[in-house]
């Protein structure tokens, strides 16, 4: 099966579709009025549907057992055709599309089983996804070349050419996936007043992102928080929440992390761990919806 571990629960949808086509309008008669001998076949197909879609991955074997949290199952007749359209949404890590398919399939199969003793010539046709939404695919091709960013490694080690920068290069390399150039790379000592005067310096109309690496921990010589924290002046405490969340998820130390984030005037101060993986899991859990605070700063509500 696919790994899911780095991502997040979020609300995602998907609606299918199925086609039953009967051969004489005597057979949508029987259906409509109730009469076919089998039974009510609205009803019976509902029940296989609601039951497809949670079966789904005892019989699709890539497919992640997951927590179903709303199915809809609805018919429309037109002439000889019977369209089936399920909806099914969850909240959780991947989403439901193949559920909403295989719960049209189980659907339309139902149908054609308790027709089949009164119409020969029926056929199941256009099994398909019509919308799917949640998830960072929504955000996948997004690009943000309207944003510039500079990156600030905190560490006495690294800025002594003890130690080789990895958190503060793979924080560029994320960034250039969504299109944001980094303006500006320094590498600074875990001092208070290095790192104070890196953000002064560098939050401004010049970047509109700001990203420390380092220094977020419990050692006395993390320090970051104490220098970014003063001059915060609108702190956004969700954002840590969320990382920390998403990290004790993972790793149950993340708990312990300091990191503090909120804007310098219209730059975004996000302060990041130290290490590669630490760096890492936290964009996963924050970008690109993170990114969002730019339009609400624009006045978009996208």
């Amino acid at each position: 099966m696919v790994n899911i571990t780095k991502k997040s629960n979020t609300l995602r949808k998907a609606i299918a579709s199925a086609t039953l086509c009967v051969s004489k309008q005597e057979t949508i008669d029987a259906v409509v009025q109730r009469k076919v001998p089998k039974g009510d076949v609205f009803e019976f197909a509902r029940a296989a549907g609601l039951f497809g879609v949670k079966r789904t991955s005892d019989v699709i074997p890539d497919c992640h057992p997951l927590p179903v949290e709303y199915t809809s199952i609805t018919f429309e007749v037109k002439d000889l055709e019977i369209e089936i359209l399920v909806e099914v949404h969850t909240i959780y890590k991947t989403g439901v599309e193949v559920e909403a398919m295989h719960g049209a399939s189980v659907t339309a199969l139902t149908m054609y089983d308790m027709l089949k003793p009164i119409d020969k010539g029926i056929e199941i046709r256009n099994i398909k996804l019509l919308e799917k939404s949640g998830g960072k695919s929504d955000l996948k091709n997004k690009q943000f070349p309207q944003l510039k960013a500079a990156v600030v490694v905190c560490s006495d080690s690294i800025y002594q050419k003890q130690n080789e920068d990895l958190s503060g290069k793979a924080i560029i390399a994320i960034l250039q996936q969504f299109g944001i150039e980094t303006l500006k790379y320094e590498i600074v000592p875990d001092e208070i007043e290095a790192i104070r005067n890196a953000a002064t310096n560098l939050s401004g109309a010049e970047h509109q992102l700001l990203i420390f690496t380092g220094g977020t921990g419990l050692s006395p010589r993390d320090v970051t928080p104490e220098a970014i924290s003063p001059l915060i002046n609108r702190s956004i405490d969700g954002l840590m929440e969320t990382a920390r969340r998403y990290g004790q998820e993972r790793m149950p130390y993340a708990m312990l992390s300091r990191g503090v984030a909120g804007f310098i005037g219209e730059t975004l101060i996000i302060t990041l761990p130290g290490s590669k993986n630490g760096v890492e899991e936290t964009i996963d859990a924050l970008f690109p919806q993170v990114l969002h605070v730019f339009n609400v700063q624009s006045g978009e509500r996208h």
